[in-house]
C-alpha cells in the first residue's frame, strides 16, 4: 500500500451504528403514531385542471376554494402560470364519474363567483377510486419487496452471501430513513415520491456495489491487513468517486426542486434524501456489516471443483 493517508472509518462504526439504529427506530415509531399524509393517488378523489385567461395566484385561489368549502386543496400550477391542478380528496358514491363531473363544476363556479371578470374554464375533470389508491399503495409495496430481492440475488451472484446481507441491510436502512422523514415531518407522499423511493434505493445500490467491488478487489490483492483495514483503505479509494458522484447528482436535484415547480417538490426532496442517506449507508452501514459477518478471503475464493486438478492433466 503507498502512502496515501488511510481515513479510519471502521473506527467509528460502532457509534455511527448507534446513531443509526436510533434513527430508524425513530422512523418507525412514526409510521405507527403519525403514518403517512397520503397524497391523491392512495386516498382517491379528484383531479381538476383549470385554465385562467390571464396569470393566476396560487395562494388565492387556495383561499377562494376554502371559502367554498373545499378547504385542503392542493393547487399547483400546471404547464404555465394559467393553468392550475387541482386535487381534492373527497368522499365519492358509486356513480363516480357523475361524481366528479359535479364537483369539478361546482368548484369551477365557485372560483368563477370569487373572481369577477377572469374567465375559467374546466379542462379536466376525473375522479380516483379509494380501491385504486389501495390497489396503487400494494403494488408500491410489492415493487419494493420485489426490489430487495432482486438486489440480493444479484449482489449474491455477483460478489458472496455476506455482501448479500450487507447491501441489503443498507438498502432497508434508506428506504426506512426516507419513508421515516416523510411519516415525520407529513410531507405529501404520492406516486412520484414512491418512485423516488425506488430510485434512491437504485442510486444507493450502484454505491454500494462500487464499495463493495473494491472491498473484494483489495481482499484479494492486500495479504497482511485485517478486515477493517481492507475496508477503510477500500472506502478512502472510492472516497473521491463517491464525493464527486453524489455532489453533481445533488446538484442536480437541487436545481430540480428550485426550478422544478411544485409538482416535482417533494419528489425532488425525496430524492436529495435518498442521495444523502445512500451515500452514508454505503460506508457506514453496508462495510460495518461486512465487518460483523467477519468476511475473510476464504470466502471470495472460488470454489475447487472436485477433480478439477485431474481434469488439467495431459
Amino acid at each position: 500500500m503507498n502512502n496515501e493517508k488511510i481515513i479510519n472509518f471502521m473506527g467509528a462504526r460502532n457509534w455511527v451504528m448507534g446513531v443509526s439504529l436510533v434513527l430508524c427506530l425513530v422512523a418507525l415509531v412514526s409510521f405507527g403514531v403519525r403514518g403517512f399524509n397520503l397524497g391523491l393517488d392512495f386516498t382517491g378523489g379528484t383531479l381538476l385542471e383549470l385554465h385562467y385567461d390571464r396569470p393566476a395566484n396560487l395562494e388565492t385561489v387556495r383561499q377562494q376554494l376554502s371559502e367554498a368549502g373545499y378547504p385542503g386543496a392542493v393547487v399547483v400550477h400546471f404547464g404555465s402560470e394559467n393553468e392550475l391542478l387541482v386535487r381534492l380528496q373527497s368522499d365519492t358514491s358509486e356513480d363516480g364519474e357523475k361524481v366528479t363531473a359535479n364537483i369539478g363544476e361546482a368548484i369551477a363556479d365557485a372560483l368563477r363567483q370569487r373572481t369577477p371578470g377572469v374567465d375559467i374554464t374546466l379542462t379536466r375533470s376525473e375522479i380516483i377510486g379509494a380501491q385504486i389508491g389501495e390497489e396503487m399503495a400494494t403494488n408500491g409495496i410489492l415493487g419494493l419487496l420485489v426490489a430487495f430481492g432482486t438486489v440480493f440475488i444479484y449482489v449474491a451472484v455477483r460478489f458472496q452471501t455476506k455482501f448479500s446481507v450487507a447491501t441489503i441491510v443498507s438498502q432497508v436502512f434508506d428506504a426506512l430513513i426516507l419513508l421515516g422523514v416523510f411519516s415525520l415531518f407529513q410531507l405529501d407522499f404520492d406516486l412520484t415520491v414512491l418512485a423516488a423511493v425506488l430510485a434512491a434505493n437504485g442510486y444507493s445500490l450502484n454505491d454500494s456495489i462500487v464499495v463493495a467491488d473494491r472491498i473484494r478487489e483489495n481482499f484479494r490483492i492486500l495479504r497482511t491487513e485485517t478486515t477493517e483495514e481492507i475496508i477503510n483503505i477500500s472506502l478512502t479509494q472510492v472516497l473521491g468517486r463517491t464525493v464527486i458522484t453524489s455532489g453533481t447528482t445533488l446538484m442536480v436535484l437541487i436545481a430540480l426542486y428550485l426550478f422544478g415547480g411544485e409538482l416535482l417538490e417533494n419528489f425532488s426532496v425525496a430524492l436529495i434524501i435518498g442521495v444523502i442517506v445512500g451515500t452514508f449507508s454505503s460506508i457506514f452501514v453496508m462495510s460495518p456489516a461486512i465487518v460483523w459477518m467477519k468476511l475473510t478471503r476464504e470466502d471470495l475464493m472460488p470454489p475447487v471443483k472436485e477433480g478439477a486438478e485431474l481434469d488439467e492433466l495431459p
